[in-house]
């Protein structure tokens, strides 16, 4: 489907599961991954490139992914920050078929106060979100391990957090699978 703005969204006929986090977490890689479509969402080696809403259709599933723009990156103006900050809240405002969003943290570094300032966008608007720690093949184990559990307990008192946290390595496909089927218990005919 490709990039939207808020005027030209498209209807609310399939289940949505929207995937936010920092510029250069991986989203691209993991979307990819995720549809095993290597050209779907652009990845690039340059940050903050997703600056629209990105839908794609998941053919024969009823699911639409909905890429949101990154945040968190430095480099671009002040302006630009603030519009794609407006466009996502737009977006999450009364969207009745976004079942959940997805929010990205890279496992090498944790949560961000940025990630927290989403959250509490998250938690204001009262849209599911789940953190999924990408980038588990670039720690080892035990570190993975532990980022999963403090980061678990850094989201337990939020009231729109999701109470599991998904690790995954999209080059390695680790976790992918745990990721769809969480994904597909959204879906009405796997509920």
């Amino acid at each position: 489907m490709g990039a939207v703005d808020l005027d030209h969204l498209p209807p609310p006929d399939r289940i949505e599961a929207a995937f936010a986090g920092r510029s250069n977490v991986g989203k691209s890689s993991l979307i990819n991954a995720l549809t095993r479509q290597n050209n779907l969402a652009r990845a690039s080696g340059e940050p903050g490139r997703t600056r629209e809403l990105n839908f794609f259709d998941v053919d024969g599933t009823g699911l639409r992914i909905v890429d949101l723009p990154g945040y968190g990156y430095a480099k671009a103006p002040k302006d630009v920050v603030e519009r794609w900050t407006r466009l996502t809240r737009a977006f999450l405002r009364g969207r009745v078929n976004l079942k959940r969003v997805y929010l990205l943290v890279d496992s090498r570094h944790g949560l961000k106060p940025v990630d927290e300032k989403i959250m509490d966008v998250f938690d204001e608007a009262a849209v599911s979100y789940q953190i999924v720690l990408t980038k588990t093949d670039k720690i080892k184990p035990p570190a993975v391990k532990r980022i999963s559990e403090e980061t678990l307990q850094a989201i337990a008192r939020r009231p729109a957090a999701f109470p599991r946290i998904v690790a995954t390595s999209s080059s390695k496909t680790t976790g992918i699978d745990t990721l769809r089927a969480e994904i597909a218990d959204l879906l009405p005919e796997f509920s």
